[in-house]
């Protein structure tokens, strides 16, 4: 079972879930697979304190254009849809940071001119938590896009009872990578006129997705009711709702799950694995 948890926008407590979720279900013996996704600012390593057994470096191919064989016909620059090739001067020019490696100039190349070189886009850490397979990715700063390298993060995370993918905030995407393959998506809110609005936005994209999904509240007692009232009057399910509880910030500013500071959330998150557990397979 893949559970992606993902929210409209960033500082809903996306993390926070997805880890305690993870300690939870580790506490049960089944196999969790926890996979930070949000490859930007990962920050899951933080609270579950894996301990690293593998580094590996991410790269992407990019064209590179030999130009004593090139007869700037500009075919690779047509066919690409990035504009990552651009021919100037009778001079083809790449930009590698745009490609998407898709390999569209070399099969269109009439005198095979351009070959595919790696350049590195960041790292991949894999490792264990506890009963926890831990993986996350680290883009590396400058780079334009993501998706490429979610998509090896996801590539690696092995088979386990659950697998918990944390993604990126927003609705972009980096999203829509993380989530696509999901049994069901957790979409993480606070109730407040910001965290509605991006919530609206997470909903259109998982439902275009045609993905199965709930809410949960985060802080679910401050700011107004509308959040509830828009899950009620769309018929989204509410999965959890977590009280704006000193405790929990407390245990967040110190790097401390809250299951573990805070002993009756535990049955509050196993709750949720439960539910989660019925959803998807309906």
């Amino acid at each position: 079972m893949k559970i992606a948890v993902a929210s409209g926008k960033g500082g809903t407590g996306k993390t926070t879930i997805a880890t305690n979720l993870a300690r939870t279900v580790a506490s049960f013996g089944d196999r969790v697979v926890y996979v930070d996704c949000d490859v930007e600012e990962p920050n899951g390593h933080i609270f579950l304190k894996p301990h690293i057994e593998e580094t590996r470096e991410a790269t992407m191919f990019y064209p590179v254009i030999d130009e004593k064989i090139c007869t700037s016909c500009g075919l690779c620059a047509k066919i690409c849809q990035y504009k990552a090739i651009m021919v100037l001067a009778d001079t083809p020019v790449v930009f590698p940071e745009m490609c998407h490696s898709c390999g569209g100039c070399t099969l269109v190349c009439p005198v095979d001119a351009i070959t595919e070189h790696d350049r590195a886009i960041g790292t991949i850490e894999t490792g264990t938590s506890d009963g926890i397979h831990f993986i996350h990715g680290r883009l590396t700063i400058g780079e334009a896009m993501s998706p490429p390298l979610i998509r090896q993060v996801k590539k690696l995370a092995p088979d386990g009872d659950i697998v918990i993918m944390d993604s990126p905030p927003g609705t972009s995407c980096p999203v829509i990578e993380t989530v696509r393959d999901a049994d069901y998506v957790l979409l993480v809110t606070e109730p407040t006129p910001f965290g509605l609005n991006d919530l609206i936005l997470a909903v259109e994209v998982v439902e275009k997705l045609r993905l199965p999904y709930g809410v949960a509240i985060n802080r679910s007692d401050i700011g107004t009711d509308d959040t509830v009232k828009y899950c009620t009057k769309n018929h989204i399910p509410v999965v959890l709702s977590v009280p704006d509880d000193r405790r929990i910030a407390e245990a967040y500013s110190r790097g401390i799950l809250a299951v573990e500071a805070i002993p009756e959330f535990l049955d509050r998150f196993s709750a949720l694995y439960g539910e989660l557990k019925r959803r998807a397979k309906q």
